[in-house]
This record gives C-alpha cells, sequence and structure tokens, in this order.
C-alpha cells in the first residue's frame, strides 16, 4: 500500500546489519518519503554481499561472473535466505543463476533493471502481496524500458490467510524453496 505514495523509497532489510545501515540511510535522505520494511520476529543471520553494484548487493553467483545469468533472482528482504537455496536448487539442474538484493526496492532502480534486462528469466521472491509488490514495480520498471524478459514473482496471495506462525503461513502458501524452484523450472522449460 505504501507504494502509492509518490516519489516514497522503500528499504526491505535482509538482516539485522542491513536494518541499522539502511536506518542511517532513510535518515539522509531529504527529498522524500522513507519506509523500512521488515518481518516482526527473529531477524536472519547477517547474509554477506560478495559485492555491491549499482544500487543492488549481489548475494550469489553460479557459472561465469562476466556473463549474465540465465535467472536473476531478485530477493527482497528477509526472503534473501529464500532466494539464495532457490539459486542452488537452480544450479544443481545446471541453470546459471544469480540472487541479487535490491535493499531500496521501490523506486526500482536503474541498475536493477539493467541487470534483469540482461538476464533469461527474472524471478522476484518477496514476502509482500503479488498483486501489488516489488514484482510488479519490476515487472513495470522493465517493460517502461523496452525488456521483455519474463518477470515471475512468487509472495503472498491476495486472499484471507489461516492465522499460523510466519514458517506455517510461507509453508501454507508455497513460498518455499523447493516448491518456487519446481515451478520456476517449470516455466524455463516452457519458453
Amino acid at each position: 500500500i505504501c507504494s502509492i505514495v509518490p516519489g516514497l523509497r522503500l528499504a526491505a532489510p535482509r538482516d539485522g546489519e542491513q536494518v541499522k545501515a539502511q536506518l542511517r540511510e532513510a535518515v539522509d535522505v531529504d527529498d522524500a518519503p522513507t519506509v523500512i520494511r521488515f518481518p516482526k520476529g527473529d531477524v536472519a543471520e547477517p547474509i554477506a554481499a560478495l559485492r555491491s553494484d549499482d544500487g543492488y548487493d549481489v548475494l550469489y553467483e553460479s557459472g561465469d561472473a562476466d556473463h549474465e545469468p540465465e535467472v536473476l533472482v531478485v530477493a527482497v528482504g528477509s526472503m534473501c535466505p529464500t532466494g539464495i537455496a532457490v539459486a542452488e536448487k537452480l544450479e544443481a539442474q545446471g541453470h546459471s543463476v544469480t540472487v541479487i538484493d535490491p535493499r531500496w526496492v521501490l523506486p526500482v532502480s536503474d541498475g536493477v533493471v539493467a541487470k534483469a534486462r540482461a538476464a533469461g528469466h527474472v524471478v522476484v521472491i518477496e514476502d509482500n502481496l503479488v498483486t501489488h509488490g516489488v514484482g510488479v514495480a519490476v515487472s513495470h520498471a522493465l517493460r517502461s524500458a523496452g525488456a521483455m524478459v519474463p518477470v515471475h514473482t512468487y509472495g503472498i496471495p491476495g486472499q484471507f490467510l489461516e492465522h499460523a506462525s510466519r514458517g506455517q503461513v510461507l509453508e501454507s502458501i508455497g513460498l518455499t524453496p523447493d516448491v518456487i524452484t519446481t515451478d520456476v523450472l517449470a516455466r524455463i522449460a516452457s519458453h
């Protein structure tokens, strides 16, 4: 729902270290409203970036770093560990994969668009509504840039969910590495 605010900048920290870093960054923004979105409960163990590049952190890379990946996984916030697990499973099936964390997910950075444009498939994994989430924003940014890369979004469906723990909810809606990987492999095979 925050995406309707004009000019809003939305951060989705992947772990406690990023919460601290992005809070400091948010304080320095003086030309737009900022929101830092993270789930309640325990914070994830720190996930070190392999490198930072043009508005995103690279968390995982298979294959040749000099060549663009067949699959680009855009992992949002607390879904970064899931994104890495999906990448490992896809790599085991013979696909080259890169996982990035955009950190500041709205607006979609030009760097994310450029990286996604060069991939064969883009997979967005988020713990947000798929109908108004980061995946929709990434898809729109790519289309606006003239890139027709397939974007596959995995997130929370627009329906009432049974009350349960976070892990149980994610399991019940199929937001797990095994389910996502199976679906991505089917989508790659159909293209």
